[in-house]
């Protein structure tokens, strides 16, 4: 279901910290559909409502019954920031770059924040369509975005 772009290119300098799955288990299924280039969020069992980060109980009716469901990868860019100063000394030498908040049609217009790859000082918009690259590394595969 997932659209299949990967990225040979990756986005984060040396030095970057990698994003890690949290000790509790709780994003594990998260990080292992992203090792498999499936994009997952939350679904609820009781209610059906969808979600983002994830969480031990529903949002919407605090079920506990949660599931994990595949997003198509696609989207639309609901707010982005161009970044000129980088918090990260690793990411001194890449600004500006962008940042992107994106929201999933299919999955309960749950949202997700990731880099938007491309050239830096591209036009974005709000409502822009976006959809999923894969970024694989040894441990990890990190969810980027791009325009389409």
């Amino acid at each position: 279901m997932s659209v299949e772009h990967v990225t040979t290119v990756s986005y984060l300098p040396e030095g970057m910290p990698l994003p890690a799955p949290m000790p509790d288990g709780l994003d594990a299924p998260f990080w292992e559909g992203t090792k498999q280039h499936k994009l997952l969020v939350q679904r609820c069992k009781t209610c059906g409502s969808f979600q983002f980060g994830p969480e031990w109980i529903c949002h919407k009716c605090r079920s506990g019954e949660l599931s994990w469901v595949e997003s198509s990868g696609r989207g639309k860019v609901y707010a982005f920031e161009r970044v000129w100063h980088p918090v990260h000394k690793a990411l001194k030498e890449r600004g500006p770059y962008l940042i992107v908040l994106v929201e999933l049609p299919d999955a309960g217009n749950v949202r997700m924040v990731g880099n938007l790859l491309g050239d830096p000082q591209q036009d974005v918009k709000i409502g822009d369509s976006v959809e999923v690259v894969w970024e694989d590394h040894t441990d990890v595969t990190l969810v980027q975005w791009q325009r389409i």
